[in-house]
């Protein structure tokens, strides 16, 4: 008579349990959030193996075949150099993903240390950072993030730092306002339930605003310059073409747009569950 073993029969049990709480998660997310994330992982696939997706070499020049239309050989058709769009717009995932989430990371870290400072900091601390964001958000973003290209150049570098210091402002006070709220309750555990979560979301939402920044940025020549595939500066080379080649303009802006509201949408998906989570842990 054959026995079964017993591990064996907590490993299936165990992962039985498992693959019935990924179905469960599985439904219970909306469509619209898993087509936002499949567009956000394969953006993050062409920044990290962009030969994966790209059909040709986005820096090849064709004379011959420049300006032509969408087609099976060139799925968003060329540029005034004979260049593949659709490669050139895998090419720029890298820069413009990297600009995205480092000048949120670096904008983040700045905003946490200024936030800190003013909601624990004292009165005297609190006071000094509250002016200074004040002073800062008296200067729009797009012109600190052009006091800083114009000083130090156009490259990859200085547009992550510009866009990084041009939306600092905005998450230090948010974030001061949570850590003021988190003091003035007195909870610890409040703190940990609050805080991370809030973190998290607010990285998620920063991202597609930083892209959106740093493209507006090369948009005008003062982001990165040629003859990188950045999203913002494929717009700025295309735009002298546009009543003759649209998609140099719609396809680099397409990506732009499918990239910021899919984090955006993702984002506040996060930020929706975490909040549903604190709530339930709070009652």
């Amino acid at each position: 008579m054959s026995t079964i073993n017993p591990a064996y029969e907590d490993f299936r049990d165990e992962t039985t349990a498992l693959r019935k709480r990924l179905i469960a998660f599985a439904r219970s997310v909306p469509i619209g959030i898993w087509v936002a994330a499949i567009i956000v992982l394969a953006f993050v696939v062409a920044a990290v193996a962009p030969g994966l997706l790209e059909t040709q070499n986005p820096y090849s020049l064709d004379l011959v075949g420049r300006l032509a239309a969408p087609s099976g050989a060139h799925l968003f058709g060329t540029d005034q150099l004979g260049r593949d769009v659709f490669s050139r717009v895998v090419a720029g995932a890298r820069q413009s993903l990297l600009i995205g989430v480092g000048s949120t990371l670096l904008a983040l870290i700045l905003a946490l240390i200024l936030g800190m400072l003013a909601g624990l900091g004292g009165r005297i601390a609190d006071a000094i950072v509250s002016r200074v964001i004040d002073v800062a958000f008296a200067f729009p973003v797009l012109f600190l993030a052009l006091m800083v290209v114009t000083v130090y150049g156009a490259n990859v570098a200085s547009t992550l730092v510009a866009v990084a210091l041009g939306t600092t402002a905005g998450y230090a006070r948010m974030i001061r306002g949570q850590l003021i709220a988190v003091r003035d309750a007195g909870y610890v555990e409040a703190a940990r339930v609050t805080g991370h979560p809030f973190s998290l979301a607010l990285f998620t939402l920063g991202i597609g605003n930083s892209i959106i920044w740093a493209s507006g940025l090369s948009f005008l020549g003062l982001g990165v310059p040629p003859p990188a595939p950045e999203w913002g500066a494929l717009l700025d080379a295309g735009r002298d073409y546009t009543t003759i080649a649209w998609w140099l303009e719609v396809m680099p802006g397409l990506a732009i747009v499918l990239l910021a509201v899919s984090v955006t949408v993702l984002g506040r998906h996060v930020q929706a569950r975490l909040e549903g989570k604190i709530r339930t842990n709070l009652i």
